[in-house]
């Protein structure tokens, strides 16, 4: 075929010639016809030339090798372009979705290899910490101090130094770089989120239960064994004479006395050390366990990084169990938290503290959880706030599909039309994939949005929600919205 006829010859004849005589040229004039409408979509949608181009080459390889099977009428209709744009936008949604399941293998990988050489950085970093420490001014050690050895959240550090959670963020920052270079210069090399996992891991380590008290208890007798000692020596250089002497024997008396009485005190002050030690030992045992769960759930959370691709079920595992790991670490803290007021209140008082427990987990201020057709040991009933007095009961799962771990953060809104609270949530980027899965399996059922243990909302699925973000609706006022973004915002502060 001359070139003139190629050039006047339509899509359909190229694509029938090519089939027919696997024509290189008619297929090379279709590639040039078209290839500016499928780069361009594919560029449009993963945001990448590199990757524009991956798209664009898989959508005329699938053409070449479907030519045969597109006639007039079966699949293309009359317009090949149309064809090829559905073919772009599929290939684009996958190329997408690959990518950002690598992207997360990575950023996990990454973080479990910081996890597993933190103990060999610790042996090089120890040392030096303390000067390390000493060299930086004042206030970058205070905000070192309060973040990676006391734990506190950005905002707890920018309230305690007076400054925004932005500015506490940069004078971390700041002060970390300023350690990781004391150690470079002193042959001691690490990345700066390196050093920043090794801190919050061992600069600070529990110490034994009960010392708090016996240290206390020692400087008391201390203290009152020494002011005996001195009034004994000032009464010995006292000359010898009669009247003092008299004097003397008093004074021996009441030391005497002095010592009895002591000696009773410290018996009662050994008794109430040991009451407090017992007291304490159920949150020792509480204590241990939170750190093997946490251990437990740490080695599941690597061992699912190993599959070679992620389902929805195993990223709302992942999901889970990131967030049940900080709920670990919280509750651990907030153990350590009750022993030492119990020591503290047993040193004020006198009196041994009675043995505490953790409080009581409280419900998780967002999730979406399934809507049931009939009731069963994995259902429970819950009345929908938004429908108002007398509102619709539903039977919901018990089992979240996906929970506040999913979230990157949350902010109160305005409804355009009605001007009425309402909550909107950004996912994380493994929480948009797992919702986008969540809403395609379960198209035309019905999620509940619960909110602080309160079905708010359960809308219908119409359709798969790839975007990222979620609207809350429900009878909010102002004042429940803030509380219920607050509190949502504060759990995924603390992961």
């Amino acid at each position: 075929m001359k070139t003139s006829e190629i050039e006047t010859a339509t899509d359909l004849q190229l694509l029938a010639r090519y089939a027919r005589d696997r024509a290189e040229d008619a297929f090379a004039e279709l590639v040039r016809r078209h290839l500016g409408l499928v780069h361009s979509a594919a560029l449009r949608q993963v945001g990448s030339p590199q990757l524009a181009e991956e798209v664009a080459q898989s959508v005329f390889t699938d053409l070449a090798r479907n030519a045969a099977k597109l006639r007039p009428g079966v699949g293309v209709a009359s317009a090949l372009s149309a064809w090829l744009y559905q073919v772009t936008r599929r290939t684009a949604i996958d190329v997408v979705r690959r990518e950002a399941r690598r992207q997360w293998r990575e950023q996990i990988a990454t973080d479990l290899n910081a996890m597993n050489a933190t103990t060999n950085d610790w042996a090089h970093i120890e040392p030096l910490l303390d000067d390390a420490m000493d060299a930086l001014d004042a206030t970058d050690r205070t905000a070192v101090l309060l973040r990676y050895f006391e734990n506190m959240s950005l905002r707890e550090v920018g309230a305690t130094l007076g400054t925004s959670d932005d500015a506490a963020q940069k004078r971390v920052s700041r002060a970390v770089e300023r350690l990781r270079e004391f150690f470079a210069q002193r042959g001691v090399r690490i990345g700066t989120s390196g050093l920043v996992v090794v801190i919050s891991a061992h600069a600070v380590q529990a110490a034994p239960v009960g010392l708090a008290v016996t240290i206390s208890t020692a400087a008391v007798l201390a203290a009152t064994t020494m002011t005996t000692s001195v009034t004994s020596t000032t009464i010995t250089t006292i000359a010898m004479t009669t009247l003092q002497k008299a004097v003397l024997v008093a004074t021996l008396v009441a030391v005497v006395g002095t010592g009895i009485y002591q000696v009773r005190e410290v018996s009662i002050l050994r008794r109430r050390v040991e009451a407090l030690q017992l007291a304490q030992a159920p949150l020792v045992e509480q204590n241990a366990q939170l750190k093997s769960d946490n251990e437990s759930l740490a080695n599941r959370l690597a061992q699912a990084d190993k599959l070679s691709y992620v389902s929805s079920d195993r990223l709302r595992e992942l999901l889970r169990l990131r967030g049940e790991v900080g709920v670990l670490r919280r509750q651990q803290r907030e153990s350590e938290r009750v022993a030492a007021a119990q020591a503290k209140t047993a040193e004020v008082t006198g009196r041994p503290a009675a043995g505490a427990t953790l409080p009581p987990n409280q419900p998780l201020p967002f999730q979406v959880q399934l809507v049931l057709d009939q009731p069963g040991e994995d259902a429970e009933l819950m009345t929908n706030s938004a429908s108002g007095d007398g509102g619709e009961t539903l039977y919901v799962g018990k089992t979240p599909l996906l929970d506040y771990t999913a979230i990157s953060s949350a902010t109160v809104v305005r409804n355009p039309a009605s001007g009425a609270a309402e909550i909107s949530v950004e996912f994380s980027p493994e929480g948009r994939e797992l919702f986008a899965a969540v809403t395609k399996e379960n198209i035309n059922k019905r999620l509940a949005i619960v909110l602080d243990g309160h079905l708010y909302s359960a809308p219908r699925i119409r359709s798969e929600i790839t975007g990222g973000k979620a609207q809350i609706t429900g009878s909010f006022t102002d004042a429940e919205a803030s509380e219920l973004a607050a509190k949502i915002n504060e759990l995924v502060g603390s992961r």
